[in-house]
């Protein structure tokens, strides 16, 4: 390597780092997803009774969020390659651009199958904008700093959440359950202007860390695995992996309990059961994103402080005792205890497991890594709202709610006990707990 280039890799490790523009970045990404993320928190606690009112069940409504995942699956990878070739920006404006269509014309659905061909293209939308979003974060930041910097980004998505059950219930109590969907509409539209005028983009910066050879700790990628750098990274390079299967275990019961639980099942119990108005609900939603954002830069600062390990297993089993709790709610302050609860489970389990599957990728690596990662993510999103449905349906909510709690709780305990730690400390550390060479330490896939 010749002394321009380890030049540009100290130059690169700064801006990675520390500098201003590093973070003129992040924060015109924490507006936009702050835009999207409001829309969604709108139509949250909505959609279930929304769908419902075109008399369908429980299960027909798990079917609407299923829709979303199924989306998602198809081009989660494809749009993984496709933002290492075409670069980040495009996809962050075309992907809140159809998302704003679909919202739209959702809200002027008269059929049931209207509503799924249209949460369908909303799935579209959300993968291409989420997995640029995150593979922006992975080109800026490193592994001593990620956690920190995408738990910032997650809590900005948080306040999104926070405010838009709320206004959701308000709007869908006093101007029926379609006004939410034109809100959403207009505010991911607002999201395709901000991405047009003020998101960068960012591909330059992992690829003068390839250029250089560099990994983001800023030592040499064969140095720190003993390995030469130069063997291609494939999809089969993360399947071979248990470490990926583990966290990817993890990410898909977080998002199996927030479309099957939290987005599904705790509104029809809430309202069936409980009695609880849309605005209750939605204060219920609201209450658990609050909490979320309470935790989730805590959660950011202590994974890399202490592991993503150490963050991601006790989170897991928390979330999973805060949906006991719901099942033994006898009445709305019980709900909403639990409703705190579980956003502090959550909250803690938010920015973790992509901070351990982009350390596990490695630069050059993040748009194929996060699109593959994000796809057992959707299988989450897409196979909770009917199972938990239909589990509903048949045997009740809160046996719904029990079976969920079970499955959280066991995720975790299984990537805490059997995972490898990927946090590497310092410029040229090996990581704690984990074998030498494998890829676990932080270095690249191969």
């Amino acid at each position: 390597m010749t002394a321009r280039d380890n030049t540009q890799a100290d130059d690169l490790s700064v801006q990675t780092a520390s500098l201003p523009g590093r973070n003129r970045i992040l924060l015109a990404m924490m507006a936009q997803v702050f835009m999207v993320s409001l829309g969604i928190g709108l139509v949250g606690p909505i959609m279930p009774l929304y769908a419902q009112s075109f008399g369908v069940g429980a299960a027909m409504v798990g079917g609407l969020v299923t829709a979303f995942g199924i989306a998602r699956i198809i081009v989660n990878v494809p749009v993984g390659r496709l933002v290492e070739k075409i670069g980040r920006k495009p996809l962050l404006v075309g992907g809140p651009l159809l998302t704003s269509t679909a919202a739209l014309l959702m809200g002027l659905s008269t059929q049931f199958e209207h509503l799924i061909f249209w949460r369908f293209l909303q799935g579209l939308g959300s993968a291409a904008q989420m997995t640029a979003a995150m593979v922006c974060l992975a080109d800026i930041t490193t592994s001593e700093n990620r956690g920190r910097i995408m738990s910032r980004y997650q809590g900005s998505m948080l306040v999104g959440a926070s405010f838009g059950p709320t206004l959701g219930g308000l709007v869908g109590e006093h101007f029926g359950f379609r006004a939410p969907f034109f809100v959403y509409s207009a505010l991911t539209f607002s999201a395709v202007i901000w991405a047009l005028l003020v998101v960068p983009e960012t591909r330059r910066y992992t690829q003068l860390k390839v250029q250089t050879g560099r990994n983001e700790a800023g030592t040499s990628r064969k140095d720190q695995s003993g390995q030469a750098p130069d063997r291609p990274f494939t999809a089969m390079s993360l399947f071979r992996d248990p470490n990926f299967w583990l966290v990817s275990l993890v990410s898909l019961t977080i998002f199996f309990t927030r479309t099957g639980s939290r987005n599904t099942v705790l509104p029809l119990y809430g309202n069936s059961v409980l009695g609880l108005s849309a605005g209750q609900v939605g204060f219920t939603f609201t209450l658990t994103a609050i909490f979320n954002l309470l935790t989730v830069n805590l959660s950011g600062s202590l994974c890399d402080r202490y592991g993503r390990k150490a963050v991601i297993a006790p989170a897991c089993v928390l979330s999973g005792l805060s949906l006991i709790c719901f099942s033994l709610s006898p009445n709305y302050t019980y709900f909403l205890l639990s409703a705190g609860l579980l956003g502090i489970g959550t909250g803690l389990a938010g920015p973790a497991p992509a901070a351990y599957v982009t350390d596990l990728a490695g630069p050059g690596n993040y748009g194929l890594a996060m699109g593959i990662f994000r796809t057992f993510s959707d299988v989450g999103i897409s196979i909770g709202p009917l199972f938990l449905g239909a589990l509903s349906d048949q045997f009740g909510y809160m046996m719904a709610l029990r079976v969920n709690a079970i499955m959280f709780a066991g995720a975790g305990l299984a990537f805490g006990l059997l995972a490898k730690e990927t946090l590497v400390r310092d410029r040229g550390a090996q990581p704690a707990r984990a074998q030498p060479g494998g890829i676990a330490g932080g270095s690249r896939v191969s």
